[in-house]
């Protein structure tokens, strides 16, 4: 008995390995799955369904390798007083936006969890597939330390929830935690490296964690078969981080030409994050953020584009981040256009398929259009080798968001 498959018909293919367009090409689905990219013509049979690109460019689904969908609010106190099952129901429209803008697959950095993993998997819920970390690991009075100057405890009702930092010092702790992580399903570990703009009371500058302590978190990481992000901002918390055996920088923004070589070196990855900044430069004083707070602000938010320019001299593969939070999820597709100064349109794109999927050991699956890969799938109107402006109104700009075959919006304004 013949399988009904699907035929996206007329379709410029977006090679993302290669960072350019293939030719005028069919794609052959079946359930969840691409089994042909072909130039030559295909028949379809009389069971199966044919969607016509009309001659427009077709992407792979984006990733974004570094959010927060739990973060529902960017008060860390009002959150830790919510229920969470409150909390949960809260992201429901954060993931269905994000899956619309054509994000098919993101990586969380700390607060989901297995139960909002696997409604995701179960259509419980409709949006990204979630790669999850759990808890983010902090030394005492790290960046994930969210207890204010002075408080010994803080109680918080949304238990069970990565949206604070699971406090652990020293060798044994340390392992325990990444272990707990694993056991609750955590795909990485999340770590504190060194200060935080968000936190009261950690520098900017200061590294966190012994080299120890980070050798045996990454030692922890690896025999599970995962591997350690890191939030880091100075060149001091970034090379301490990769020569432990941390995989991926998150931020990074303090990066200069020697970290950036250790980087390479240990074949890290860098993952900023520019729309957070600019998202709390224009909001951090109204939402009421402290004047320390904003002075940090103030010292990384220009030097991102910097540093992803020096990644980038360097070898450093650069991968898409946004770091959103509450209200500001919206400004998601911003990353694109702050990052046009030092990376090209293809560039842009490059990192938020490919090279996302290289981070989360996911090649071949998603971030491509190959035989064998996940059917996300995007058509949108223009070149995005070229312009970035199909990002900048996805409710325009992408005429088309399918995940792992199943077409999410956009069926009929898919042809001409």
């Amino acid at each position: 008995m013949s399988v009904a498959r699907l035929f996206v018909t007329r379709a410029r293919p977006f090679d993302s390995a290669r960072g350019r367009l293939g030719p005028m090409s069919t794609i052959v689905i079946e359930g969840e799955r691409i089994v042909e990219v072909t130039p030559e013509p295909r028949e379809p049979g009389p069971d199966d369904r044919v969607i016509d690109a009309g001659g427009r460019v077709v992407t792979p689904g984006l990733i974004d390798a570094h959010v927060h969908v739990m973060a529902v609010t960017h008060d860390v106190w009002r959150l830790s007083a919510q229920p969470p099952s409150l909390i949960t129901a809260q992201t429901k429209p954060i993931l269905e936006a994000m899956l619309h803008r054509g994000f098919t697959t993101v990586r969380d950095a700390g607060g989901a969890d297995f139960g909002l993993q696997e409604a995701v998997r179960r259509g419980l819920f409709e949006g990204p597939r979630l790669y999850i970390a759990a808890h983010p690991l902090t030394q005492t009075g790290g960046h994930a330390d969210s207890r204010p100057q002075g408080v010994q405890e803080m109680v918080c009702s949304c238990a069970g929830l990565g949206l604070v930092g699971a406090i652990a010092d020293g060798d044994a702790e340390v392992r325990r935690a990444v272990r707990e992580q694993i056991r609750n399903g955590a795909n990485q570990i999340k770590i504190m490296a060194g200060g935080g703009v968000a936190s009261p009371t950690d520098p900017i500058d200061g590294t966190q964690y012994s080299l120890a302590e980070l050798a045996a978190i990454c030692e922890e990481a690896d025999a599970a078969n995962t591997y350690v992000m890191a939030h880091a901002y100075s060149p001091r918390s970034i090379s301490r981080a990769v020569r432990a055996g941390v995989r991926t920088i998150e931020h990074g923004n303090l990066l200069d030409e020697a970290s950036a070589e250790a980087m390479n070196e240990e074949s890290a990855f860098l993952v900023p994050t520019l729309a957070t900044y600019a998202a709390l430069g224009d909001e951090g004083a109204r939402l009421g953020w402290s004047a320390a707070m904003l002075a940090k602000l103030e010292r990384v938010q220009h030097r991102g584009v910097q540093a992803i320019a020096i990644a980038k001299a360097e070898g450093v593969p650069i991968v898409f981040g946004t770091d959103l939070l509450g209200h500001m999820h919206g400004r998601q597709m911003e990353e694109f256009a702050l990052r046009l100064p030092v990376q090209t349109p293809a560039e842009i794109l490059q990192s938020a398929t490919a090279v996302a999927a290289q981070v989360l050991r996911a090649e071949g699956q998603i971030g491509t259009l190959q035989p064998g890969a996940l059917a996300d799938l995007l058509i949108v109107e223009g070149d995005p080798t070229q312009s970035i402006d199909m990002w900048r109104d996805p409710a325009q700009g992408i005429r088309l968001v399918m995940q792992g075959g199943r077409v999410v919006r956009g069926a009929g304004a898919a042809g001409n």
